[in-house]
């Protein structure tokens, strides 16, 4: 259940500018508790929110209703967690029905500190949520604030530019030059199903432009956007169902990298697999593009298990490459990618390979509160970066039900830093890198 609107919010009593729970009924109202401090969560545990992890909540962010899962609050008297429970008239009678959790998702740009904290609903078993980055947040002095941090600049990724009202037409003009051309086809529907920002670029000729060019992948990470079993959450997006031709990628990069501004081409998008599974065609896509165009970058989204195909394409003239990963610790890498016939080695040695060859290497760092800031990955991540001589890393919010991926990988051992902390002391150790959340452009590199 989703809510834009701030309306919804039924204030409490004026708080002092302290933190407090909020909790939702079953019709999507929220509702804030002035005697509960707010919670949030780290891997399995509860913290008190603090002013050093909160943000007024952003523009653009969006607030949703946990279904199964009971808010949780501190009672500020006591230092007890408690339930929030409101009250519903059945019958004449009083029943005592537990307030629904909330949580906040946020737009591109910002990091999230604490994931939210509940507590399931005991009677039932919950279902499984939706593939998003549930942060957590609260009320203080009448206002919203999420548990994150801005780690970029959003303004390109703002949703008042995107679903404007040209893209329609926009669309069928582009797609009316190419009509056979299948990719076109497909971002004309992820622009329109399921509004995906890099598929619009496409027809808005700006920035950043997705072109998927896989239907299969090399891993089949926990939680992944665009294939899930069916007896698991539901995707929010379908995964491409063909290979697209050289000359259908072609027409779409080659006029994008010359007209548009900023222009970035990027292969593997969230509605496909690996690109690499398709390396030969890519890398001849990809040559054929940089016959036509230098201008641009051209970049690949990868899992990087295949490092012969790796070569391929960056022979060909890719410019900058980036790598998803969970962890720098193997057994964690492992436990939630679920790599098909590569391992955690090849990934490395495939940006290895990516270095020598002159590409610019980002990681696509996937975190969760309580996992990336511990100590031990902290330590991990900074001896590949070290070791590898990482650009960039661009952070991005795990979308998965916290609880899914807690059954799912290996327990932490040492403490946590702090999303916060562990940030910054990425920037203290490694001035040179960049951090944030979008690929360079080539202005930028």
């Amino acid at each position: 259940m989703y809510n834009d609107s701030m309306d919804l919010f039924i204030p409490g009593e004026e708080t002092s500018g302290l933190f407090c729970t909020l909790y939702s009924d079953e019709q999507g109202n929220i509702f804030e508790e002035p005697d509960l401090a707010a919670l949030g969560r780290s891997w399995d545990e509860m913290w008190e929110m603090e002013s050093s992890d909160m943000i007024p909540m952003p523009e653009g962010s969006t607030i949703m209703v946990l279904p199964g899962r009971h808010s949780v609050g501190v009672e500020r008297h006591k230092g007890e967690a408690l339930c929030v429970w409101t009250y519903e008239e059945i019958s004449g009678k009083g029943i005592e029905r537990p307030g629904l959790a909330v949580a906040a998702l946020l737009p591109i740009g910002f990091t999230r500190i604490l994931a939210p904290a509940y507590v399931l609903d005991e009677r039932k078993k919950p279902i499984v949520l939706p593939l998003y980055g549930y942060t957590a947040m609260a009320m203080r002095n009448g206002k919203p604030y999420v548990a994150a941090l801005q780690t970029d600049d959003p303004s390109r990724w703002d949703p008042k530019e995107y679903n404007t009202s040209q893209l329609p037409e926009l669309i069928e003009e582009r797609i009316s030059k190419s009509p056979n051309n299948r990719l076109l086809k497909q971002l004309a529907k992820c622009s329109s199903m399921y509004s995906c920002p890099t598929a619009e670029n496409v027809f808005y000729k700006r920035w950043e432009g997705g072109i998927p060019v896989s239907p299969v992948c090399s891993a089949h990470c926990i939680g992944c956007i665009s294939l899930q079993p069916s007896e698991c959450c539901p995707s929010p997006q379908a995964r491409i169902d063909f290979v697209p031709s050289v000359q259908e990628i072609a027409e779409i990069a080659v006029p994008h990298l010359e007209e548009a501004s900023s222009a970035i081409i990027s292969f593997g998008q969230g509605c496909e697999g690996d690109p690499l599974l398709q390396g030969e065609t890519l890398a001849e896509a990809i040559a054929c593009i940089r016959a036509e165009t230098r201008r641009g970058i051209l970049n690949l989204n990868t899992n990087a298990g295949l490092t012969g195909e790796m070569a391929k394409v960056c022979r060909a003239g890719l410019d900058s490459v980036r790598v998803s990963l969970i962890s720098a610790r193997e057994e964690v890498y492992t436990a939630y990618h679920r790599p098909f016939d590569y391992s955690f080695s090849d990934v490395i040695a495939s940006i290895r390979q990516a270095k020598d060859l002159g590409v610019y290497v980002s990681l696509n760092l996937l975190s969760f509160p309580g996992l990336t800031d511990r100590k031990e990955e902290f330590e991990a991540l900074s001896d590949l970066v070290d070791k590898l001589g990482i650009d960039m890393i661009q952070f991005r919010n795990l979308n998965i039900d916290p609880d899914m991926l807690i059954q799912a990988l290996p327990a932490p051992q040492e403490d946590v830093m702090g999303m916060g902390k562990m940030i910054d002391s990425l920037r203290a150790r490694f001035p040179h890198v960049r951090l944030g959340n979008f690929s360079p452009s080539s202005e930028e590199l």
